[in-house]
C-alpha cells in the first residue's frame, strides 16, 4: 500500500472533527475521466436542446458542469515549512470525502449520499443540482503524503502538508584533461 492509498479516516479528540480517506491518484483520475465523459454529455444534451447553435456552447459546458458538479471554493496558503488548504465541503460526512496527493498534485473529491425525492413534487426552483465535487489543483511546491493532517469541522475541509525540502544546486567543476 503506497502513501497515497493509506487510509486516515479516523476520529479525533474533537467529536466534530473526523479526517478524510486518502486514495490513490489513478483511481481519482479514472474518476476525472468519468465526470468529463458525463460533463460532455450534459453538454451535448444542452446544445442539442438549444438548436445547436455553435455561439451557445460554452454557456452550455458550463451549464452542464454545474449540474455535474458541485461548486467547491479552496484557499491554498503556505508557510516556510508546511502548505494549508481549506476547502468549504458544507454537507459531506468524512467517510464521502477523499484526497489524492502526488507531487505537487492535489486532488479533493467528495460524493454524498442523495434522498430520493418524491417523484410527485415538480420545483419551481432549485440550485440543488449536484451531490459531488471534484476539484484537481496544483500546489505551489511538492509536499509529503505522509503525515498529512485532515480535518473536517462545520463543513471546511482543512489540511496541511509538510513540504519536500529542495535539494540544492550542486556546484560542479569542470576541469580539463
Amino acid at each position: 500500500m503506497n502513501n497515497q492509498e493509506r487510509s486516515l479516516t479516523k476520529k479525533n479528540d474533537d467529536s466534530n472533527s473526523i479526517t478524510p480517506t486518502f486514495v490513490s491518484a489513478e483511481q481519482m483520475f479514472e474518476r476525472l475521466a468519468d465526470i468529463t465523459r458525463q460533463t460532455d454529455q450534459k453538454a451535448y444534451d444542452f446544445f442539442q436542446g438549444r438548436g445547436a447553435s455553435v455561439e451557445t456552447h460554452l454557456e452550455d459546458w458550463l451549464k452542464a458542469e454545474s449540474v455535474i458538479l458541485r461548486p467547491t471554493p479552496v484557499e491554498i496558503t503556505e508557510t516556510e515549512n508546511a502548505v494549508n488548504i481549506r476547502a468549504a465541503v458544507p454537507g459531506f460526512k468524512p467517510d464521502e470525502i477523499e484526497i489524492s496527493v502526488k507531487d505537487n498534485l492535489l486532488i479533493l473529491s467528495g460524493e454524498t449520499k442523495s434522498e430520493k425525492k418524491p417523484e410527485d413534487k415538480n420545483p419551481f426552483y432549485s440550485e440543488w443540482h449536484s451531490n459531488r465535487f471534484f476539484r484537481r489543483l496544483t500546489l505551489p511546491c511538492e509536499v509529503k503524503a505522509e503525515n498529512v493532517e485532515a480535518h473536517l469541522k462545520d463543513g471546511v475541509l482543512q489540511m496541511t502538508f509538510k513540504k519536500i525540502e529542495s535539494e540544492e544546486a550542486t556546484k560542479i567543476a569542470v576541469k580539463t584533461a
